[in-house]
């Protein structure tokens, strides 16, 4: 049983700015909780910025939401599935869900010892590896750094785009390093639909897909934007569950889903996401939110379910960390591994945590 839980925030920085239509990341403000009991610890880390930019949520007022509305649900003998359950009645604050129902999960995996990807259904041990590549100065500099990124072995490249910043890009790109590069964009809800054409310029570059092109609220917007754009539409900020991701399917708002468990509550949500549209044939893959480690080693084991056939964005630490705070993941032949041990599979180095750690606050639990 868990006897309490920890809240720890700290700070890690970049290696390199990462800018995208929404703003500039240099650094991860980083939320994590911890549950422990019996000499094992379930953890968690949020995936929610500094800002709310990317989404409504960002990373104090995740703080705020934990610490008044979520950990007065969990007790001792409180289950990652009994949580998800009492805090469905609290509308939004996925990113805060999430967080916390990853920990209790983590825990109670580790009791059982029973890895994540083994409870997901994962029937991968290594995940094919994207990487997504921020809006950069100039073409010149865009394709520098495309190359760095090929030449470590990335199987797919995702470009981040926004209006002044978008088909030139892409041409070079598709012209310097050929037809045969897995290539996709992203524009983090950045145009409108009266953009349609402009967008549609994109069907000449043989893309995977365009992620998220109009605001996460215009949900049928996507829909009629479908009917001019040949490329397939991807939708990532408007999937908050599976019932949305059934409806937006439905309407034809896209053929491509990007999971990303932070974004809609937790990894119960992002299977039942997952489950759902392998029933229906669609692709999905993983996204990512500039995780550590110990986000990242979860990521990998929903990336591995059967339903996740295109490339996400489970990079190598090194893409984004001069040092991670678990061992790095490191790419070989453009895959990662799979944790395979209890719950995430992977530990956190305590003795740097600790040092690039700001404060730890610790909740003791009622046995209920």
């Amino acid at each position: 049983m868990i006897s309490e839980i920890r809240l720890r925030r700290a700070h890690i920085d970049l290696v390199s700015p990462f800018r995208t239509s929404f703003g500039v990341e240099t650094s991860r403000d980083l939320l994590y909780m911890e549950a422990s009991g019996g000499g094992v610890t379930g953890w968690g880390e949020c995936v929610a910025m500094s800002e709310p930019m990317y989404s409504s949520e960002y990373v104090d007022g995740c703080e705020t939401m934990l610490r008044r509305f979520m950990l007065p649900l969990v007790q001792r003998d409180t289950t990652a599935q009994s949580f998800a359950k009492s805090a469905s009645g609290i509308r939004g604050h996925y990113m805060s869900k999430a967080v916390l129902e990853t920990a209790l999960l983590d825990f109670q995996l580790r009791c059982e010892g029973v890895s994540l990807g083994s409870f997901l259904g994962a029937t991968q041990t290594r995940v094919r590896s994207g990487v997504s590549v921020g809006i950069q100065p100039s073409i010149d500099d865009l394709l520098r750094v495309v190359q760095g990124y090929l030449n470590d072995g990335y199987l797919r490249i995702k470009l981040k785009i926004e209006p002044g910043f978008d088909i030139e890009p892409v041409r070079a790109v598709r012209t310097t390093f050929g037809d045969d590069v897995l290539l996709q964009v992203d524009a983090n809800s950045a145009y409108e639909l009266s953009d349609a054409k402009h967008l549609a310029q994109l069907d000449d570059f043989n893309l995977l897909l365009i992620e998220q092109p109009l605001p996460e609220e215009q949900v049928a917007s996507h829909a009629q934007l479908a009917k001019v754009v040949r490329t397939p539409i991807c939708l990532d900020e408007s999937i908050l569950s599976a019932e949305v991701a059934r409806e937006a399917l439905d309407i034809g708002a896209c053929s491509i889903i990007n999971i990303k468990p932070g974004r809609v509550g937790g990894y119960l949500e992002a299977k039942k996401i997952h489950d759902l549209c392998y029933e229906r044939g669609v692709a999905v893959w993983c996204g990512g939110m500039l995780e550590t480690g110990i986000g990242r080693a979860a990521n990998l084991a929903l990336a591995a379910m059967p339903g996740f056939t295109l490339p996400g964005d489970t990079s190598a630490s090194a893409r984004y960390f001069l040092r991670d705070v678990t061992a790095p993941f490191e790419l070989r032949d453009g895959h990662l591994d799979v944790p395979t041990g209890p719950g995430i599979g992977i530990d956190p180095d305590l003795d740097y945590l600790d040092s690039i750690t700001d404060r730890i606050e610790t909740f003791a639990l009622s046995r209920g």
